[in-house]
């Protein structure tokens, strides 16, 4: 397995301070009474933990969700400086690659839950690799937190899994709401890839969403997600002159069919899922991406001081804007950091009970809350791509 990236903090001092502990496993003790390199004095802004906090983070790097995870670390890495410059509490984050691959991913899993003994788990990226993965930490007793995993059911594999990632189905009934009130939908075509968990439980929010919003599906036509070539099945859905096409698929799938659907005469707005929340989606449907809707938990234009000191330093660190998938890893560690502070402790049991105190935490994604669920609640926004941009649809 090829390790992309080290530690962000000082993996030797953190060596040295577990190696005087007389102890390799002080993240996996319990979090009352005692002493632990991981424990410090104080608590919020004034608390003091000497020892880097070891946090693992499992992205997908390259592979077919490459795209998605380059933009998590890309966040990850950026929350870890502003967290360092803070002071206080520091993190020692190992980044890995998945490769969109669920079997290199429980691998990696398996390494930060029994050799590295990482405190808490970041990721990974896709869903349908978080259902391989987080049972193995929900085994070995370490919290996660998943910031892109919208997937039904990832909270429900066990207490130690949290997300602050809107799930499909609390973004995608208010995309179609605000889609049928902005254009007066009432019939629609459906095309899903089958063959993924993340896209599978999108479409099925869809459904579940325009059935009770009252619009027909005229068709429903299934691809799979290493498909590139839709023509035939986008000359199906013309046909049935719907008045929108709503999509669940990744992004290397969405661009290919983004762009036929235009060159075959699909003037319709198209309706996408989480898939769609990417700057590739611009980058490589060009025009044919005007007008594409999508519900997202995170728009450069949303309000608030964090969103706009976020957007500031992600722009001068990176000369480039970000998308959802790096303002969700950013906040991922500064929840994770606010869980830390809240017991003043690194120790795997105090993060997993500190996570599911959060409360009303300002975030670049607005007021955070962990549902009793484990699930993030935060507001929605649906965005509209206008030139070459994701816009609030209005």
């Amino acid at each position: 397995m090829r390790r992309l990236s080290g530690s962000i903090a000082g993996a030797a001092v953190l060596a040295l301070a577990l190696s005087a502990c007389g102890s390799g496993n002080t993240a996996t003790t319990g979090g009352g009474g005692g002493t632990s390199a991981l424990k410090g004095t104080g608590t919020g802004d004034t608390c003091k933990i000497t020892t880097p906090i070891p946090i693992g983070a499992v992205f997908s790097l390259t592979g077919a969700a490459a795209s998605y995870g380059e933009s998590q670390k890309k966040g990850l890495e950026l929350a870890a400086e502003e967290l360092k410059a803070k002071g206080g509490v520091t993190y020692d984050v190992k980044i890995e690659d998945d490769a969109t691959d669920p079997q290199q991913g429980i691998a990696v899993f398996e390494g930060f839950v029994t050799k590295d003994k990482k405190s808490l788990i970041i990721g990974p990226t896709l869903s349908n690799t978080a259902k391989q993965t987080d049972p193995v930490a929900q085994e070995g007793k370490t919290p996660v937190l998943a910031v892109s995993n919208t997937a039904a059911g990832i909270t429900e594999i066990g207490d130690y899994i949290f997300r602050d990632s809107l799930t499909e189905g609390a973004v995608i009934p208010q995309t179609i709401k605000a889609a049928k009130d902005k254009f007066g939908l009432s019939k629609v075509v459906v095309m899903y890839s089958n063959d993924d968990a993340f896209t599978e439980s999108g479409y099925q929010a869809f459904k579940k969403a325009l059935d009770a919003n009252g619009i027909t599906i005229t068709k429903t036509i299934t691809f799979s997600k290493s498909d590139t070539d839709f023509r035939a099945q986008l000359a199906v859905a013309k046909a049935s002159a719907p008045d929108a096409l709503i999509t669940s698929a990744l992004i290397e799938a969405a661009v290919p069919l983004v762009t036929q659907a235009r060159e075959v005469g699909i003037t319709v707005p198209i309706i996408g899922g989480n898939g769609f929340n990417s700057p590739k989606l611009m980058a490589g449907a060009g025009k044919a991406a005007d007008g594409v809707v999508v519900g997202a938990a995170w728009n450069s234009a949303s309000s608030g001081a964090e969103n706009a000191a976020f957007l500031t330093a992600y722009r001068a660190k990176y000369s480039a804007d970000p998308d959802q998938f790096a303002a969700q890893a950013y906040t991922g560690l500064k929840l994770v950091d606010a869980a830390v502070r809240a017991g003043c402790s690194g120790e795997r049991e105090d993060i997993k009970k500190h996570l599911a105190e959060l409360k009303d935490v300002p975030t670049a994604l607005g007021k955070f809350t962990m549902s009793a669920t484990r699930d993030a609640d935060t507001p929605a926004v649906v965005q509209v791509v206008e030139s070459g941009k994701f816009a609030v649809l209005k």
